[in-house]
């Protein structure tokens, strides 16, 4: 084969590579209670103004939830109030509580669902894994290590 034919044949390659779109993150199962769900649908549709970008991720994060009441969900699932630990990329450990926006104070561990954080631990269980990305544009991974259900009266609050 000719020089110019190689040359044609790796050019023809290369866009091809280059069109190709890549595949998107598999992201894992979750579930949601049937309250959460109807909040949160609630919040992100009020929001898609002003936050689009979470709102959308939102949305998208509960049109693919399993729906189920809140006497099918698992206790080691990931709700509004839950206090979640879990382990990101790099190693370290966080312990923050899932709350609504009105309720964050990371300062106090307390972490919005209107945050992309916030929206990827939604409705995950210990050892489940989900790629995010940070509002910076930089790609994030966590990992859930436990899951404590949220208190009897955050229940009833988030329940309203």
């Amino acid at each position: 084969m000719s020089r110019a034919a190689q040359s044609q044949r790796d050019d023809m390659r290369l866009r091809s590579i280059m069109q190709k779109q890549p595949s998107p993150r598999r992201k894992p199962k979750i579930i949601v209670t049937d309250r959460d769900h109807e909040r949160l649908v609630s919040l992100a549709a009020a929001a898609l103004e002003r936050a689009p970008e979470v709102a959308e991720e939102l949305l998208a994060e509960m049109d693919r939830a399993k729906v189920v009441s809140l006497r099918a969900a698992p206790e080691n699932v990931v709700r509004m109030g839950s206090r979640v630990e879990y382990e990101t990329n790099d190693g370290k450990r966080r312990s923050v509580e899932l709350v609504y926006p009105a309720e964050a104070d990371i300062a106090e561990g307390k972490v919005s669902i209107m945050t992309p954080i916030g929206t990827a631990l939604i409705g995950l269980s210990p050892g489940q894994s989900i790629a995010w990305t940070a509002r910076d544009g930089r790609e994030h991974q966590l990992t859930v290590v436990g899951v404590a259900p949220p208190a009897p009266d955050a229940a009833v609050a988030a329940s309203k």
